[in-house]
């Protein structure tokens, strides 16, 4: 029962304070592009093209073809 209750409770404070309120003034701080996941959209683009031309798959990220890269 004790481990239950601690785990519960781990969860329940992790819930709690994951949601927090973002106010107007800073919501200028996380648009910046070192925010994102990728800050470099062309070099996103190009290291999904090299990959995908590479694995020579079709439909696994919207791409097309027979693995030679030209689209």
């Amino acid at each position: 029962m004790n481990r239950l209750s601690t785990t519960l409770l781990c969860l329940g404070t992790t819930f709690l304070f994951s949601c927090q309120h973002v106010e107007p003034w800073q919501r200028a701080t996380l648009a910046k592009t070192e925010m994102s996941f990728s800050p470099n959209p062309m070099q996103q683009k190009l290291t999904q093209q090299v990959y995908f031309s590479k694995e020579a798959a079709s439909g696994g990220n919207q791409t097309a073809g027979a693995g030679c890269g030209c689209n």
